[in-house]
């Protein structure tokens, strides 16, 4: 049979930041786009050219949503 600790959440002020560091650290992953650029820059030239994009300008693809340039 398997038991389980009777661990502690912290409280107080201790708790607000642990809580907080682990929502920004869930907010920067869902939003990371690491992978959809290392995934792009993972193609051949010729995929990348049937997808009208250039190597170049992998990073403005990913972001163009966010950013214009």
């Amino acid at each position: 049979m398997a038991t389980i600790a009777n661990a502690q959440r912290p409280t107080g002020f201790q708790g607000i930041i642990q809580r907080l560091a682990r929502d920004a650290e869930a907010h920067i992953e869902k939003h990371s786009r690491r992978a959809q650029i290392e995934a792009l820059a993972a193609k051949s030239d010729a995929e990348l050219a049937r997808m009208n994009l250039t190597r170049d300008r992998i990073v403005h693809y990913v972001f163009s949503d966010r950013i214009w340039f």
